[in-house]
């Protein structure tokens, strides 16, 4: 009988030694239900505020870095100097939603402009609401470029009796295609409670 998937999970300690506990005390809980942590996804690492600091002292480079619902979560710094988390969009899945689209875009490269318009709209305005995060703005922007370098190589293969030109492609690309955006303010700001 096949077991169904716990779902993922990031835990974060102050310190190191509670961390450990945690850890040994989650295996052996699990152990009790004939359960267990996967082996490569399940790690120990130094991060948040104080990681860099103490990585220096010990003459590590930058903190390790680790990938969760998407996104590459990195320890950075603001303009102020405060610590950020930043996050990024992970780059396996941004090329494999690519490649997908590709293939999507060959099998309607035919249809009328204004349905491939709108399908790429979707798929534009889905990935910001997803992926537009403060720290993500470069990647979102790489994002839409790639579509819309894609759709142009698309429309450009049609057998159209006039060839389609960079000015015209602009045009289509301000109609249909969003801007990259953020939409979503940062957590500071999100959680702020005015009572």
């Amino acid at each position: 009988m096949r077991l169904p998937r716990a779902t993922h999970l990031i835990v974060g300690f102050q310190y190191q030694e509670e961390a450990r506990r945690f850890l040994g005390e989650l295996k052996e809980r699990f152990g009790r239900f004939e359960l267990d942590l996967h082996p490569d996804k399940t790690r120990l690492i130094e991060f948040g505020r104080f990681a860099q600091q103490t990585r220096l002292k010990r003459g590590q480079g930058k903190p390790e870095t680790f990938n969760f619902l998407g996104f590459t979560h990195i320890c950075s710094r603001n303009s102020n100097g405060k610590f950020l988390i930043a996050r990024k969009t992970v780059r396996k899945k941004w090329q494999a939603k690519l490649k997908a689209l590709r293939i999507e875009l060959r099998q309607r490269m035919h249809d009328p402009i204004p349905e491939q318009g709108a399908y790429l709209r979707s798929v534009v305005m889905g990935h910001n609401h997803y992926y537009g995060v403060p720290t993500n703005r470069v990647s979102i922007g790489a994002f839409r470029l790639a579509v819309c370098r894609m759709w142009f190589k698309i429309l450009r293969r049609r057998s159209d009796k006039r060839i389609l030109v960079w000015e015209r492609m602009k045009r289509l690309i301000a109609k249909w295609i969003p801007p990259a955006r953020i939409c979503h303010p940062y957590p500071s700001e999100r959680f702020v409670v005015i009572t």
